[in-house]
Formats: C-alpha cells, structure tokens, sequence
C-alpha cells in the first residue's frame, strides 16, 4: 500500500480533525495531486499534446481550494474522504479550466499564471482553449465516479452534476466572468462588481461546500448553512484577491500586483477604500463562521478555520 492509498484507508472524519490545518491542508492537497496524475483512464486514447496542456496547469500548484473545502465539508458531516475525491479533482479541473481560458490574449492576457509561463504562452492558443475545455467535460465523469466507485446515492450524485452546470455556467461562473470582462471604472457601480465576485469566485466555492455536504448526506438545514458560509467566504475571498492585487508580494502571488489598476477594472478597494475592504473580508468572515456554528455539523472546527486562515492570507 502506498502512502496516498495508506492515507485514504486511514482518514476517518475524526483523524483528520485533530491534524493541524497546515498539515490538512498539506495531505488534501497530496492526495488531490496523486488524483490528478491518473484522472484519465488508462484505457482511453487521447493525444500526448492535449494530455500534456491539460496536466500543465491542473499539475501547477496553487492553493487547492475548492477541493479542500468539498473534503472539509463532507468530513465536516462525518462522510468518507475518498468518497469525495473524485468530486474534488472535478472541482479543480473546472477551475484550471476557467483559469487557461481566463489568461488569453482575447481575456486578461496574462503571461504569468502561478510564477509559470500560462498555459498559452508555452502550448499555442489553440491548444490552450482545447486544454480547458477538455477539463470542462471531464469534470462531470470525474463526479460520476462519487456513485461508480464509492457508491454515493445517484440522486446526490444528481444533484451534485446539476449545482456544477448552473454554478460553473451562466448563471454563475461564466456569467460572472463576461460581467467582469464589461466592467470598466466609470460604468460599473459596488452592486455589479459584488455581483462580479459572486459570480465569478463565489460559485464555484459554494459549489464546492454543497457538494461535499450532499456526498456525506448533509439535511437540507444542513446545505443552507453550507450555502451561507460558502457565499461568505467566496465574497471575502475576492476581496482579499483585490487588496492583494495593490499590496501582495508578487513573490508570494506568483503573478503581478496592479494589474487590476492597469486594466483600470473596478475593485474593492476602488470603491471603498483599502482599510474598509479589510473591515469587510472581516465582517463577511464572522457571518461565515455564524452559519457554521448554527448548521448542526458532526464536527465544525475545521470550516472554521477555514475561514480565519483565507481571512487571514497573503497570496
């Protein structure tokens, strides 16, 4: 048995509780990696370039995210770890798709993703689209397998694959998106740049939390609370992304800071301010961790410090 698979036998809801966050965060994200490497069936035939773009920038770090929180929240409601994976490594792949498509020239333009050259800039444009959108569909039988493999009821399964067609879609992420594309300063106004963040962050952090409920069979009580503390953090989150868009390291970013002022797009801090922005992730911070402690979870600790860790970050 190997390390990751000795990992998965032996992560009970409870074990993984008492690890430090640091070191949850850590093992999710390893797990995740060893997920990734093999997401596509060995049997398939797919062509060595698409392979390669899309294991580029799925296989390029960052802070994992979404899938740790779809793995806190199922464990959260006492549900199984490797029952969730497969619903994390979708999660993931439909973020590293946004991010290829987001970074082209016809987008923001972006040479650097994550301190490495974007994924057009080293495989062509062409491939770049074709990378995501191969990430896109193979999302959905990613999330299959919760029910193929491990036996979660196909009606949560159901219910998981119709949130991440809304929320990944037009209502929710892409929606966003060709509204921050249109925003300009001057034009868009707080309410439409909140519906921005929403949209365009918040979706798909939402997503990740109910999805992770419906795995561990969480009440309906139980997926609201999820719903609040996911539109929350995604809302806070996107704030500290503007805040450190003006005082991050760039080291630590692993992309510019001020591109959002020479872009001239409408942010936070645009609006209100750089230490009101703060007060906001603040205040967005604790109604998030007020849904948590009134949600009936199995164990609320580490949504909690979730939240005060992603309040609290600097890249």
């Amino acid at each position: 048995m190997n390390r990751f698979e000795n990992d998965l036998e032996g992560s009970s809801a409870s074990e993984s509780m008492r690890q430090p966050l640091e070191d949850y965060i850590a093992s999710i994200s390893d797990l995740l990696s060893h997920e990734l490497e093999t997401i596509l069936p060995a049997a398939w035939t797919v062509p060595e370039n698409l392979q390669q773009a899309m294991k580029y920038s799925l296989m390029a770090g960052g802070k994992r995210l979404r899938p740790l929180l779809v793995i806190a929240a199922c464990e959260s409601l006492g549900g199984s770890r490797e029952a969730a994976l497969p619903v994390a490594a979708a999660i993931e792949m439909v973020h590293t798709y946004s991010l290829i498509h987001d970074d082209l020239p016809a987008m923001d333009n972006d040479d650097y993703r994550r301190g490495k050259l974007t994924n057009h800039k080293v495989f062509g444009e062409a491939s770049a689209i074709l990378a995501g959108d191969a990430l896109l569909t193979h999302a959905f039988y990613s999330v299959v397998q919760a029910s193929r493999k491990f036996g979660i009821p196909a009606d949560n399964v159901l219910s998981i694959v119709e949130d991440l067609a809304e929320m990944a879609g037009p209502r929710g992420m892409v929606g966003g998106q060709i509204a921050d594309m249109e925003g300009e300063q001057g034009l868009t106004d707080l309410a439409q740049l909140k519906y921005i963040h929403l949209h365009k962050t918040g979706d798909l952090i939402i997503f990740s939390l109910l999805a992770g409920g419906r795995i561990a069979g969480a009440t309906e009580k139980q997926l609201e609370a999820l719903r609040d503390f996911g539109t929350s953090i995604g809302l806070a989150f996107q704030i500290q992304d503007d805040i450190l868009d003006l005082v991050g390291d760039e080291g630590k970013l692993g992309k510019k800071t001020g591109s959002d002022i020479k872009q001239q797009k409408v942010t936070y801090p645009y609006f209100i301010g750089l230490e009101e922005s703060r007060a906001e992730v603040k205040k967005l911070t604790e109604a998030a961790r007020n849904a948590v402690l009134n949600g009936g979870f199995y164990d609320n600790q580490r949504l909690l410090e979730i939240a005060d860790y992603l309040m609290a970050r600097d890249h």
